[in-house]
């Protein structure tokens, strides 16, 4: 009895197809002698009278017929410049489009726009104002005195700091960050839905699909004002509901402020508050300028439109309404309390990171030629 034969190549199985049907042997014949030889199941009796017939058709070959349609892989070059051409004239232009347009699959367009050309698709990013030229300009100078004032303070120089004082006249000022104090206001609601990102949970495979439901915030809300530097909060001041700051209240809020300010010591008084805050109406009417220039508090320059250039805009309040999504006070009282105790339980180190990061996004501005900044 024959040994049958353990490894084997398909191309070894037809040339024996042929070799047999060449001598005249019958298909069936020949399928039961391959059986014998290389064992049961490497080809079928169909298969067998297929390749016959082939052979008695005149076929030499053993191999496979190149295959019509599609190349195996459309990943070269000139598909590649193809689709960088399309997605450089319509950047929405999904990956199905491409493929369509181009006649090639969609596995292949993914692997070219991600892996071979480096494309993400992203969102476009919400900004306050579309900034003019003139605003750009004045972002990027700005950004750029104030972080020359900051590196003059951590060198030897004897040079002058350029700020604003009360009346709107350059003053010098020494140590920027030691007696800068940052403020601005923000609206708190009493009941702030947890935001889709936040509720995101692990699930397996074949774990339900969970759910959130739709949740307006409520319309009772008050307004925080929060005053703080690189050691913490200095004050939170709470506006009762219904009541929104004006330039009288603001001035309320500063005499407040300076209280907290000779409570708490350091000095800083004596040696010169340097106050940042927006350009807010309230900020910025002249019952306010007045106070400021009666106290001889300088005003750090802060650009038109310019959140993310403001410590509390770009640094506080967004860690603030993620701790307070999903919760729900019953009175102002409750809201007022889970503040007091957010801002208590922070680490001194929170406020100095964040305190100090205004200088990177002055960088950022100067480089981006006073663009906003996203991170």
């Amino acid at each position: 009895m024959a040994t049958p034969i353990k490894e084997w190549s398909k191309l070894e199985v037809r040339a024996v197809v042929r070799f047999l049907f060449s001598k005249g042997t019958k298909p069936s014949e020949i399928h039961k002698q391959i059986a014998e030889t290389h064992g049961e199941g490497t080809m079928s009796r169909s298969r067998v009278c297929q390749w016959c017939t082939w052979f008695g058709e005149g076929r030499t070959s053993v191999g496979d017929e190149p295959k019509s349609g599609r190349p195996k892989t459309s990943t070269n070059e000139e598909n590649t410049t193809r689709v960088d051409e399309l997605i450089r004239c319509d950047r929405r232009m999904k990956i199905r489009e491409i493929a369509l347009k181009l006649e090639i699959p969609k596995s292949t367009v993914h692997e070219i726009v991600h892996d071979t050309l480096g494309y993400r698709k992203v969102s476009a990013r919400w900004v306050p104002k579309m900034l003019t030229e003139d605003h750009k300009l004045q972002r990027a100078e700005i950004s750029q005195r104030l972080l020359q004032r900051c590196q003059q303070d951590n060198g030897d120089e004897d040079t002058t700091h350029i700020g604003i004082g009360p009346g709107g006249d350059f003053q010098a000022n020494n140590n920027l960050f030691d007696n800068l104090i940052t403020g601005d206001e923000t609206w708190v609601h009493l009941n702030t839905p947890e935001t889709k990102r936040d509720s995101m949970t692990w699930k397996h495979p074949s774990s339900p699909v969970t759910k959130k439901f739709k949740v307006q915030r409520s319309a009772a809300k008050v307004m925080a004002t929060v005053f703080w530097d690189a050691k913490g909060v200095i004050l939170l001041d709470i506006l009762p509901q219904g009541q929104c700051i004006n330039a009288a209240r603001y001035c309320s809020t500063l005499d407040r402020l300076k209280e907290a300010i000779r409570r708490k010591g350091h000095g800083l008084l004596r040696r010169g508050v340097v106050l940042q805050h927006d350009n807010a109406t309230p900020h910025s009417a002249n019952l306010t300028q007045h106070w400021l220039q009666r106290y001889g508090w300088e005003i750090l320059p802060h650009p038109a439109h310019s959140p993310d250039l403001a410590h509390s805009d770009f640094y506080l309040f967004g860690p603030l309404k993620r701790h307070l999504g999903g919760m729900a006070f019953e009175t102002e009282d409750d809201l007022i309390s889970e503040l007091r105790n957010w801002f208590d339980n922070l680490d001194v180190d929170f406020f100095r990171v964040g305190m100090n990061s205004l200088q990177s996004r002055w960088q950022k501005c100067i480089d981006i030629h006073g663009d906003y900044v996203e991170k």
